[in-house]
């Protein structure tokens, strides 16, 4: 059963590489609660569809890397490096995890994302006194 969930995972992540729908009606349950890393949250598959096909007229997704799974009876833990471009200029990378539901049927039914800043540093590093950076 893992094996398969990764393989819909990966599925997913390919769909975003290559601009293409290639099953979301496979992957997420009818009802999938879906949050973004940043906020947006949507309710339903149609939605998500939605999301997808508008967000790759703004942009494309250049490097989404899985790192590894990490599976219990009923969720996925994914962690991955993910990096964009937006056609208006602007760029973003950063790591991520994304905590996966999985439906009776095996599809997703809730997928949440957290996102980290991929340049990662020690504050700590000059002295006692923390030196952040913007």
């Amino acid at each position: 059963m893992e094996k398969a969930r990764e393989e819909i995972i990966k599925l997913w992540f390919q769909m975003w590489l290559c601009n293409v729908d290639l099953g979301i009606d496979r992957i997420f349950a009818e009802n999938v609660a879906y949050t973004e890393s940043w906020g947006p949250k949507y309710d339903d598959r149609e939605t998500v569809k939605h999301w997808f096909q508008e967000w790759n007229t703004r942009g494309k997704v250049i490097t989404w890397e899985i790192k590894q799974f990490i599976h219990d009876q009923k969720h996925t833990v994914v962690e991955w490096f993910f990096r964009c471009e937006m056609y208006d200029g602007s760029t973003s990378a950063f790591d991520g995890v994304s905590l996966i539901t999985w439906a009776p049927d095996q599809k997703i039914e809730s997928l949440t994302e957290f996102a980290c800043k991929s340049d990662t540093y020690n504050p700590y590093a000059q002295g006692d006194k923390p030196i952040f950076l913007d």
